[in-house]
């Protein structure tokens, strides 16, 4: 019993000694694990590093040339602003816009629109779609299409847009303080300020950012087109319809366009910034694994 004993003591500590020596073959067949720095030694998980300004503006210019012409197009809008509302301080716009309200006005009596009839019930529709409420739907909907696609940075971004362009365009009435033209020429009632035309401000401004996150979620460039051209023609449909109506001047329309797009212009910026940090976040993470 004894050598049998033995025996299987002798086998079991050769089983270990193969053990061991098949997990040293194995080890050392394995690369070299690689050292880590300092950096990692209280972090194990992988560091977020941010990208600098430098590498942004790097692909901005090398890369997002479209980037720079939206930009630009923001510039442009922002001085086009405050040139029409010097203009509008100074009295320089009165005859203008008088002759172009005058326009659609029947000859003998301002206070008639010109024929057709059926136009004037058509511009009254149409200047519905940028009121408050029916822009307030559309916000709705397209926020809770945001949330089923789990898009949440870019339903973030659609309600600061709606925020911001609805308290900017209260706080430049109020600034210029711009009287409606005179009721001899309005088919409809109105009482706020006249300058810049909200209807069309936040036409520009729902439409056009709303347009641009759809948009971004399409594949084609043929889809993408027709939304962004669907949004435009809606803002400058809204903004004529409030000429015709004779509730604002036609500088007034034109100072909504411009300073909503402007406001679009920058989110659609911001929504780039978000999209392309995260992308190039990414893209470090998988280098530093």
């Amino acid at each position: 019993m004894s050598g049998i004993k033995l025996t299987k003591n002798v086998w079991t500590s050769a089983q270990i000694k193969m053990r061991i020596v098949a997990k040293a073959n194995k080890a050392d067949s394995l690369p070299p694990r690689p050292k880590r720095s300092w950096l990692f030694k209280k972090n194990l998980m992988p560091v977020k590093k941010l990208i600098s300004l430098k590498d942004f503006l790097h692909e901005l210019i090398t890369k997002e040339i479209k980037v720079l012409l939206v930009i630009l197009v923001l510039l442009i809008c922002v001085l086009t602003f405050l040139e029409i509302g010097d203009a509008i301080s100074a009295g320089e716009t009165r005859q203008f816009d008088l002759s172009i309200i005058e326009f659609f006005r029947a000859e003998d009596d301002f206070n008639k629109p010109m024929e057709p009839t059926w136009v004037t019930e058509f511009m009254t529709d149409i200047t519905s779609l940028g009121g408050g409420y029916i822009l307030a739907i559309i916000t709705i909907f397209v926020s809770i299409f945001l949330i089923l696609q789990k898009r949440y940075d870019a339903f973030w971004l659609l309600l600061a847009a709606t925020i911001g362009g609805t308290l900017i365009s209260f706080w430049l009435k109020d600034i210029y303080d711009r009287e409606r033209p005179d009721l001899i020429y309005r088919l409809v009632t109105v009482t706020s300020f006249s300058f810049p035309s909200g209807h069309s401000m936040m036409s520009a401004v729902l439409y056009l950012t709303q347009a641009a996150i759809v948009a971004r979620f399409q594949r084609t460039w043929k889809i993408r087109i027709y939304i962004l051209s669907i949004a435009l023609l809606l803002t400058l449909i809204i903004g004529f319809s409030r000429v015709y109506l004779g509730v604002h001047y036609p500088t007034d329309v034109i100072g909504g366009w411009t300073i909503g797009l402007a406001w679009a212009s920058l989110c659609w910026c911001i929504a780039w910034y978000i999209q392309r940090r995260k992308r190039l976040n990414r893209k470090l993470e998988q280098e530093q694994v």
